[in-house]
């Protein structure tokens, strides 16, 4: 097996991504030998890591409101505005959802992540909105990321997408991996990919458009986005994988999240949180001829 992979399975709390940072770095030796992530294992193989500390933060803590909706010592759930960068990125240092946090929470947030995405246990792209869990130290941090890997995390979106549905509820479970032509898209690729599954149910049809509520099994990047797509269902305004011209009245992706559910890493209570349908949403659908609700 490679060792990137290998230490993915094995460390729940470093992904593929910073696994194969940190070969880069040198920070991970085999056998007293740096090697790359490339290097397929070998019984007996001893693998030495080193976590280097997070770098300080040059981040600006800025005043931004944010819809918090739970909040305690370990964690709290934000509801986050479509048109927000979640963490900082080349072109977007400013006015994202870090930058409010490190206002909000000041030093307490976990550091797994690193310099630019202090206390991100997931994400959503910034023309989604909704529900986003943020852990305030290592300890809740890593106990939510098992959670995820484990598939134990419980993650619902409501969608407007195109076409109709001649069932009432089904599953897309198709791999996901970066486009083969197209590195900033992702696909439906046997190549590099990884196994994804997206439920979905009518909540309403419409004429040419239904609203589905959607929920993870895997949390693949754009997942709910490359799935719908793919099954000749893109979600209404996405101009990535669907019409180029979007729909009027939509900036980016009817897309929400919706629900999440958890175990408290602290005390082990269940908890599920769940927002309102936001502004743009609503909007749009009371534009629409509603033409059967389930």
């Amino acid at each position: 097996m490679r060792i990137d992979k290998f230490l993915s399975e094995k460390l729940p709390d470093l992904t593929r991504s910073s696994v194969q940072r940190l070969l880069d770095a040198g920070n991970i030796s085999c056998n007293g030998v740096k090697v790359g992530k490339n290097y397929r294992l070998r019984a007996g193989d001893l693998l030495e890591i080193t976590i280097p500390e997070p770098a300080p933060l040059a981040l600006i803590p800025e005043e931004i409101p944010l819809e918090i909706c739970y909040e305690d010592e370990d964690l709290l759930v934000v509801n986050k505005p479509k048109g927000m960068v979640v963490h900082p990125a080349p072109g977007n240092f400013t006015g994202t959802l870090v930058n409010a946090l490190l206002a909000h929470c000041g030093d307490s947030l976990s550091g797994i992540n690193g310099v630019i995405r202090p206390g991100i246990v997931h994400r959503i792209d910034k023309d989604t909105s909704g529900l986003l869990i943020v852990a305030k130290n290592d300890f809740a941090h890593q106990k939510l990321a098992e959670q995820i890997k484990e598939h134990h995390f419980t993650r619902e979106y409501e969608a407007v997408v195109h076409g109709g549905f001649a069932e009432d509820k089904g599953m897309v479970d198709a791999p996901i991996g970066r486009h083969p032509i197209d590195r900033k898209k992702m696909a439906v690729t046997q190549k590099g990919s990884r196994n994804a599954v997206t439920h979905y149910r009518v909540i309403a049809r419409y004429r040419a458009l239904t609203h589905l509520r959607l929920r993870l099994e895997t949390g693949r990047t754009h997942q709910i986005r490359v799935h719908m797509a793919y099954i000749g269902h893109p979600v209404a305004g996405d101009a990535v994988y669907g019409p180029k011209k979007p729909m009027g009245g939509l900036n980016g992706q009817c897309l929400h999240a919706k629900l999440i559910g958890f175990v408290h890493p602290r005390d082990g209570r269940y908890l599920e949180i769940e927002s309102p349908l936001p502004d743009y949403f609503t909007a749009l659908l009371e534009r629409l001829g509603r033409c059967d609700v389930e």
